[in-house]
């Protein structure tokens, strides 16, 4: 063999052990790219019915059966605060009203709760507090993966899990792979494995599920480890509206508690068939009253690709709706109810772009037909962004197509844009009253420059609403009546003209100017 072969025989033969080499130390030292190291099998869906018999060992067996599969999550997140023992008059937490209470569980164990600042005066400086909360979850892969509560894990800094059976300070770090703020739906992953197979669950249909049949719930209510609870489904297809968004929740009276965020309901057979989210409070009572719900498993099934990718990707037109109203549909020109009545337009927003006005009905979407609302949000949101989507509307009685380019869904973004425009205003001197209990005046070109209208524009300006009038709830003061039933006012006599034309139990079309942009809304004299 010449050198020169024996050269390149050599060369050839060190590359191909160097690849082996870096092939072998990639796999022990984990350094595969993610996408190559993870895939996901999406479980799959057991559509059949539920049968058999119901008898005394049937909960048990589904308990034993799928307790195992059911984690216990830990999180710690930092935040910088302060002292705020004066906004609470030095009573201790006061915290609001809200109607639906998230599942956090604090840990029993003292060293874990956060010491109380002595009080004083003058300026503190924040400091950063780590709080420690408690939820629940289920393996639903070999390799770790974990579903739960998008707030359970949000903000953490810090997951740990614990895995059932084994010593309560046995724990196996976690982290986060993709989260979904509208369904409050999460994917984690261990990071460390234990030494035994992984239980996996397994997914039921939730759409089968019907008011009255039986289900379990297992998780960590007040941390307190693994509890069983079991009631029936109470009602199916519950609307609860996130950020403007409507989602369809499971209704359960399982007992549910603080700390039972993330974990699965089940049926009969010991299938998921919804994640455990929220709860009913009157707010007295700081855990179950019987009214607890669910996100159903088949809507985080469908997003479990994406959220194996970090985030799930949503369209938008930018635009608010509103259902059409039931008995008056024919004064919008339409043949029936179905459609979605635009109440406001984003500024700048896809659906601005393409010509859609507050007071038009959404009938289409994509040659699709549009029955109410939710029909378009899902439509909107399942469109791939960049996406050109006709929308067939009806204006003034006639129809119109219009093509709005979908843009990608930012919710953040969206929120910061909805808390600036809810910022309060200054409230114009009160004068006029018509039938439908307003107190209007006319728009001056302070006023409008103070509410941020466009150059030129005239209308009427609400200063009072009367709380028992048609217009409670409705209207309110600071806001603009540019026109009533399509017809354009300039001044505060217009409006009350255009109220008193109409009839006792008919409603009013009004186009208002409010915050940064027009809204539409109905109003029925009574």
């Amino acid at each position: 063999m010449s050198s020169r072969k024996t050269t390149l025989f050599y060369a050839l033969l060190l590359a191909i052990s160097s690849i082996a080499v870096g092939m072998v130390l990639a796999s022990r030292f984990d350094m595969a790219p993610a996408s190559a190291a993870q895939t996901l099998q999406v479980p799959p869906l057991n559509s059949a019915p539920v049968t058999g018999a119901l008898d005394a060992q049937t909960f048990r067996n589904v308990a034993k059966a799928q307790q195992p599969m059911v984690v216990n999550i830990r999180t710690e997140s930092k935040a910088k605060g302060q002292d705020l023992s004066e906004f609470f008059g030095g009573n201790g937490g006061g915290g609001g009203d809200d109607l639906f209470r998230r599942f956090f569980g604090q840990p029993n164990d003292p060293d874990d709760q956060d010491t109380p600042a002595p009080r004083g005066r003058g300026n503190r400086r924040p400091r950063e507090q780590t709080t420690v909360a408690a939820g629940t979850g289920f393996i639903i892969s070999k390799d770790g993966l974990i579903l739960t509560n998008n707030h359970v894990i949000d903000g953490a800094t810090k997951i740990e899990v614990s895995l059932f059976g084994e010593d309560d300070d046995q724990t196996y770090s976690a982290k986060l792979i993709g989260k979904d703020a509208l369904t409050d739906s999460a994917l984690i992953q261990l990071t460390q494995m234990p030494n035994h197979p992984l239980p996996e669950a397994k997914f039921g249909d939730s759409a089968q599920m019907a008011a009255g049949d039986w289900v379990m719930a297992i998780g960590n209510p007040f941390n307190q480890g693994w509890t069983v609870t079991v009631g029936v489904v109470s009602a199916q297809s519950r609307p609860f509206t996130t950020d403007g968004r409507t989602n369809e929740m499971i209704q359960t009276d399982a007992a549910i508690n603080p700390g039972n965020s993330g974990g699965p309901l089940l049926n009969l057979r010991g299938e998921v068939i919804g994640i455990n989210t929220m709860i009913f409070t009157n707010g007295r009572a700081e855990g179950n009253i019987g009214i607890g719900f669910a996100v159903p498993i088949n809507t985080v099934r469908d997003l479990l690709p994406q959220l194996m990718q970090g985030k799930v990707v949503r369209g938008r037109i930018g635009l608010q709706m509103t259902a059409v109203p039931r008995d008056s549909y024919q004064e919008f020109g339409l043949k029936s109810r179905a459609g979605a009545v635009v109440s406001s337009v984003a500024p700048g927003g896809p659906a601005e772009k393409a010509g859609v006005k507050p007071g038009d009905v959404i009938v289409e979407y994509n040659g699709k037909s549009i029955q109410n609302t939710t029909d378009l949000q899902k439509m909107v949101a399942a469109t791939k962004p960049g996406t050109s989507a006709a929308l067939k509307i009806v204006r003034n009685g006639k129809d119109q197509t219009l093509h709005a380019t979908v843009e990608e869904l930012d919710l953040d973004a969206e929120r910061g844009g909805r808390q600036s425009r809810n910022n309060d205003k200054e409230q114009p001197e009160e004068q006029g009253q018509d039938s439908f209990g307003l107190t209007l005046t006319n728009l001056t070109p302070q006023m409008a420059r103070r509410l941020q209208m466009p150059s030129g524009q005239s209308g009427a300006v609400v200063t009072d609403v009367d709380e028992n009038g048609p217009s409670a709830g409705i209207l309110r003061p600071g806001d603009v009546i540019l026109s009533v039933n399509g017809q354009s006012v300039s001044s505060a006599a217009d409006a009350g003209r255009e109220f008193q034309k109409v009839a006792n139990g008919r409603i009013a079309r009004v186009l208002v100017w409010r915050g940064d942009g027009e809204v539409f809304v109905t109003i029925r004299k009574e």
